[in-house]
């Protein structure tokens, strides 16, 4: 509900502040005093094109600003907490347009965009008028207002429910069909693939293992080499060279041919002890590496057929992109994709099956969510025919087109659609609401839709912009009487030149031009009962109010 509105410098409005209450608030005033600034201002703070010419001569800016109280249920509030704009229980709105043109736009004084604004706006308020109709007059809106007026929430759920399903599986069909056709492109691929890693075998953290039993092998293979070195040493291959044994043999042999006469110690033994010594080191030495040698011996291909392995492996996992201690697990990939493709076809089987079943089902609750809105259809037509009649629309027909939509726009919503047609004169083909009315019959053709349909709406605010123009009597009357039970739902503010409608209202502002420091200024007056009483007089009799006009006036009031 509009809680205020503030304006700040716009054409001849220097400073206003009003407040608006429930119900129905007639808005009256003589021709020109600037009604029409006020629904210009509020239209400018709910995101309408921003016009520097707006501004008040003198004045830098214009500065409109409006506040909402909506039910935390409404869909307003939905709105804010998605783009992060906490509102509380209040919405304010603010829009500031400079002299250069540009302008600003804040809720709840935190930037936004004026097409957000514009969002936001048709949420909290609607405008109905001669030349704006929005809301009830745009398609988009016909199913939501048709299913709110007559068709069982049950009923949609069930539908959005079914839909939902239906696609759900639809698309999973969808995706094994692509998996199903793609796989097949590569089954040449996968089989040789899996054909290739199958003769390989590999097994997770083989390369680990390879590549520690390589340095191994590597490291045992270095100390042969270097052991079978220090034999060859001792024991060269070639018999013309003589090796550390047959140097000290040859040295024995020769220092046992020194002699020395009797009695007299050999010089010649410590040396021969020594190198008999060393004989017996040398065999010592000879043995131990013997025995290296034999702990050293490993197979001789053994490193051979581990890098075989080794490389192997990585040249598989280099040839398909991944690493070696993935292959495994590639492995087991395409094994499970050949799988896929052998059992793949009895998968979409069942899944096509599965489709068609939730799609059958779709169509069974949508053909009876199009029977319930048929229905609805047919009563919403003769329910709005009842209240044409009395708005001078007697020989206007209302007409709810239902038509069947192709399975490609089949939705959540059923499979139906919805418009609200008008034929204005007898004889005429039904046409598009805004299309075939004038401004005059199609205000009042909303009102009339609004007066049922009130219920289906989810804006808490309409503003009726002289619906009432061009009528007066019993029609103006007729008006009247329709506003008012159009407020019992909603707040409702209508600007009206007739007094059968402004008597009508719960509240009554007078929008008045006065003269300020020489200036033209436009000013907004709460009406109390006697003020009422004479503005009504005025709106009846004109410049002479007569006592006349001031019994009429109470005999509207008093109705």
């Amino acid at each position: 509900m509009l809680q205020t509105l503030s304006i700040r410098d716009v054409v001849l409005i220097e400073r206003l502040d009003l407040h608006f209450a429930a119900g129905l608030t007639a808005l009256t005033g003589e021709t020109g005093a600037g009604k029409s600034i006020l629904l210009d201002s509020l239209g400018l703070a709910l995101g309408a094109r921003a016009d520097s010419g707006l501004i008040r001569a003198g004045a830098a800016q214009a500065v409109v600003a409006a506040s909402f109280t909506v039910p935390d249920s409404h869909p307003a509030m939905a709105l804010l907490a998605e783009q992060g704009l906490d509102s509380g229980s209040e919405i304010l709105v603010r829009r500031i347009v400079g002299r250069d043109g540009r302008s600003r736009a804040l809720v709840n004084d935190q930037p936004v965009s004026v097409g957000f604004l514009k969002t936001l706006a048709a949420l909290l308020i609607e405008v109905q008028g001669q030349h704006e109709q929005v809301g009830l007059a745009d398609p988009a809106n016909h199913m939501a207002l048709l299913d709110s007026f007559g068709v069982p929430g049950a009923a949609r759920e069930d539908v959005a429910a079914a839909h939902k399903q239906w696609r759900g599986a639809a698309a999973r069909l969808a995706e094994a069909e692509k998996q199903i056709e793609e796989t097949a492109r590569e089954e040449a691929f996968l089989r040789h693939a899996a054909d290739e890693l199958g003769a390989l075998n590999p097994v997770a953290g083989e390369e680990e293992q390879l590549a520690a039993e390589r340095l191994r092998l590597q490291a045992g293979e270095r100390r042969a080499e270097a052991i079978a070195a220090a034999i060859a040493e001792l024991r060269p291959r070639d018999r013309r060279q003589a090796g550390p044994a047959a140097a000290l043999r040859g040295a024995a042999r020769a220092l046992a041919r020194i002699t020395v006469p009797a009695g007299q110690v050999n010089p010649a033994g410590p040396a021969m002890a020594a190198v008999e010594r060393a004989e017996v080191a040398l065999a010592e030495a000879e043995d131990f590496m013997e025995r290296m040698a034999a702990a050293e011996e490993d197979d001789p291909r053994a490193l051979e057929a581990v890098e075989e392995r080794l490389f192997a492996l990585r040249a598989v996992a280099r040839k398909h992109g991944v690493q070696v201690a993935g292959l495994a697990e590639f492995y087991a990939d395409l094994r499970a994709r050949l799988a896929a493709l052998e059992s793949g076809v009895a998968d979409i089987a069942a899944l096509a099956k599965e489709v068609a079943r939730l799609r059958a089902d779709y169509v069974e609750k949508a053909a009876a969510l199009s029977d319930l809105r048929e229905k609805a259809a047919r009563r919403l037509e003769k329910a709005i025919a009842a209240e044409l009649p009395p708005l001078k629309l007697e020989r206007a027909r209302f007409v709810v087109e239902r038509a069947m939509l192709s399975e490609s726009s089949w939705g959540p919503r059923g499979a139906d659609s919805i418009r609200f047609l008008i034929a204005t004169n007898p004889g005429e083909p039904p046409g598009a609401l805004d299309k075939i009315a004038s401004g005059g019959e199609l205000s009042r053709l909303m009102l009339a839709m609004k007066v049922v349909l009130t219920a289906g709406g989810g804006v808490e605010t309409l503003i009726f912009d002289e619906v009432d123009s061009g009528i007066g009597g019993a029609t103006a009357a007729a008006v009247g009487e329709r506003l008012a039970r159009v407020a019992e739902g909603v707040q409702v503010l209508v600007v009206t030149p007739s007094p059968q409608v402004a008597a009508r209202a719960a509240a009554q502002m007078r929008v008045a031009k006065r003269m300020a420091g020489g200036r033209a200024v436009t000013g907004v007056d709460m009406l109390d009962e006697d003020a009422r009483r004479e503005e009504i007089a005025r709106m009846l009799a004109g410049e002479v109010i007569t006592d006349a006009a001031r019994q009429a006036a109470e005999s509207l009031l008093a109705r």
